[in-house]
């Protein structure tokens, strides 16, 4: 369980869905149905749905492919955190809303698998979190031209590796969309 005091609920972490990050992103349509079923399942159970948007030189602020892709809408009451690290607590308030809505373990979906994704799954997990990764809610665009592996062998893993993270008194660990349960019956 979570190191956090006080800390008792879970939220859905939704992580850079944006339109320029996940243009081209592996198995994009599957990936965002995935995450649009986490949000209606996390809506449905009252479960706080929590947006994480990125923005750098790259992707602008306020620009076409800086906006959350059109089959995902955040809610009006849902927090928007916007980042401009990996790591979605870097110089953010996630924190702050995280602890207001006294969250203490993450269900993290999003992109990119090998950049923002990882970096908040490990920053969630140094600062007391449960984070668990919806292994079949990420994805990652093609990045073989500079070397990396292809975008279907860096999602498996990053499943892999999260599957077995540890951490004293907090747990890590992945789900498939279908079987995740955010503890509120």
């Amino acid at each position: 369980m979570t190191t956090l005091e006080n800390r008792p609920n879970t939220a859905l972490l939704v992580v850079d869905v944006q339109k320029g990050v996940v243009a081209e992103a592996h198995e994009r349509d599957a990936v965002v149905a995935n995450v649009a079923a986490l949000v209606e399942k996390a809506r449905r159970e009252q479960v706080p749905v929590v947006w994480v948007q990125h923005s750098d030189e790259e992707l602008v602020k306020e620009s076409d492919d800086w906006r959350i892709v059109p089959e995902l809408t955040p809610g009006d009451t849902e927090p928007l955190v916007h980042k401009s690290y990996g790591d979605s607590f870097e110089d953010t308030t996630l924190e702050t809303v995280l602890s207001g809505l006294e969250v203490g373990r993450l269900l993290v979906a999003g992109a990119e698998s090998d950049a923002c994704i990882r970096s908040t799954l490990h920053g969630a997990l140094v600062r007391g979190y449960d984070a668990t990764l919806v292994s079949d809610a990420h994805t990652a665009g093609d990045r073989t031209a500079w070397g990396a592996p292809p975008p279907a062998q860096v999602i498996a893993h990053t499943n892999l590796y999260w599957t077995y993270q540890t951490a004293p008194g907090r747990t890590a660990g992945t789900v498939e969309t279908k079987d995740v349960d955010f503890g509120t019956s």
